[in-house]
């Protein structure tokens, strides 16, 4: 099984068709026809139930739900857990293919459909619930901090390349840089969100 047998061992769990797990760790560039596409598909499907399921019996809000989903299953999240279970060396792909960041967090979603394609969904809950980590500090702050100040302006110079962004409440101006404006917003938007929740 091409050395499979250490990655059941760190998933946890053996499977019946090891054809399943071979074809969940191939990808379209190595073969085009049975790679681990729609297992990706059914797997994203899979995880944002296991999830949901699990912070809904914990009695959160849909927004909290949403935040978790976020923090547990996003392809940020995803992927230091693939590389801690080894899938991203296990991978069979072309030799050239070296460029496909999403490939690794795939590889997570495509084990976890072909679990419960091999065993069942209480294999694939368990599988989820006992490997899934969460990503430090995944709060959405832009969220939160509309919610108490729908009048934030968030300003930018579309040309700064060290993507600049300045928060105005009222006369308190926060700023945020990031590696794009998107995450400059973020940091900005927490500043600011944590600077009210203080009392200042």
């Amino acid at each position: 099984m091409n050395g499979f047998e250490n990655i059941e061992k760190a998933c946890g769990y053996t499977f019946k068709d090891k054809a399943l797990l071979k074809k969940a760790l191939t990808l379209s560039s190595y073969d085009n026809e049975n790679n681990n596409e729609s297992l990706e598909c059914l797997g994203d499907a899979l995880l944002t139930f296991i999830v949901a399921e699990k912070f809904y019996a914990e009695n959160l809000t849909e927004g909290e739900i949403t935040e978790k989903k976020q923090e547990y299953i996003s392809d940020e999240a995803l992927r230091p857990v693939s590389e801690r279970l080894g899938l991203d060396k296990a991978l069979l792909k072309d030799k050239g293919d070296n460029g496909n960041k999403k490939s690794v967090p795939s590889a997570y979603e495509a084990v976890t459909a072909a679990i419960y394609l091999d065993g069942g969904l209480d294999a694939a809950r368990n599988f989820a619930l006992s490997t899934l980590t969460p990503l430090p500090d995944t709060v959405n702050y832009v969220a939160k901090l509309n919610e108490i100040c729908p009048a934030a302006k968030y300003d930018r110079n579309p040309d700064d390349p060290k993507h600049t962004i300045y928060l105005t409440i009222e006369d308190k101006v926060f700023t945020g840089e990031g590696a794009n404006f998107k995450e400059a917003k973020k940091l900005a938007a927490k500043k600011a969100y944590e600077y009210i929740n203080k009392g200042c």
